[in-house]
C-alpha cells in the first residue's frame, strides 16, 4: 500500500471506530489492529491520537459537505427547492444502517474545551455547514439569509438529535415542514415591507 493510501486507510478506519465506539473509548491499538498498520506508521503521519481525530473529522467534514452539495445540485435546479432538498439528503443519512448520531457533536461532547484542536475542527465543520445553508438561502433570494440559514441548520441539528435518541420516524418530514413554514413566513414578512 502506498504511503498516501496508508494514511487515508488509517483515517477511514479511525473515523468508523470513533463514530461507533466514541473517541476516548477507542484506543489507538484497536485502530491499528483494525487498519493492519504498525504504531510506527501511525506516528509517521500523526504526532498524537488527537491529531488523528482532527484528520478523521476533517475528512468526514469534506465528504459530508461534498455529498450534501452534490445531492442538492442533482435534486433540483429550483433555488428554493434546493433549500428543502437538504432535508431529503438528511433523511437518507438518518435512515442509514450505520447512523449513530452526529460524529461532530459526539466529538464536541468529548473534547469540549474551546482551545482543543478537536473542538475547533468540530466548530469549523458546523460553520461551513451554516455557510452552505446561507449560500442556498441567498441563491433563492430569501429575506434575512443569515437568520433563515441558522434556523434551517437548527432544524437539521434537531432532527439529527431527535433521530439518534427517539428514532427516525417522520422526524425529517417534521423538520422539512417547519423549514417550509419558516421560509413562507420570512417571505410574507419581507413582502409587507
Amino acid at each position: 500500500m502506498r504511503r498516501a493510501d496508508k494514511r487515508d486507510h488509517l483515517i477511514d478506519i479511525a473515523m468508523r471506530l470513533f463514530s461507533k465506539n466514541g473517541y476516548h473509548a477507542t484506543g489507538i491499538d484497536v485502530v491499528l489492529a483494525e487498519a493492519g498498520i504498525a504504531k510506527t506508521t501511525l506516528y509517521r503521519y500523526f504526532e498524537s491520537k488527537d491529531e488523528l481525530i482532527v484528520a478523521a473529522l476533517a475528512k468526514a467534514d469534506e465528504m459530508a459537505r461534498e455529498e450534501l452539495r452534490s445531492f442538492v445540485e442533482a435534486a433540483t435546479k429550483d433555488p428554493r427547492g434546493r433549500v428543502l432538498a437538504t432535508f431529503d439528503q438528511l433523511d437518507i443519512w438518518l435512515n442509514a444502517s450505520d447512523f449513530r448520531g452526529c460524529p461532530f457533536v459526539a466529538a464536541a461532547a468529548e473534547f469540549g474545551d474551546d482551545a482543543n484542536p478537536v473542538f475547533q475542527q468540530v466548530r469549523l465543520h458546523k460553520r461551513l455547514y451554516l455557510a452552505y445553508f446561507e449560500e442556498l438561502v441567498r441563491a433563492a433570494s430569501m429575506p434575512e439569509p443569515k437568520r433563515l440559514a441558522a434556523q434551517i441548520m437548527m432544524l437539521h441539528e434537531g432532527a439529527i438529535a431527535y433521530a439518534q435518541v427517539l428514532g427516525v420516524t417522520a422526524v425529517v418530514d417534521l423538520a422539512r415542514s417547519a423549514a417550509a413554514r419558516l421560509i413562507e413566513a420570512a417571505e410574507k414578512s419581507a413582502a409587507r415591507v
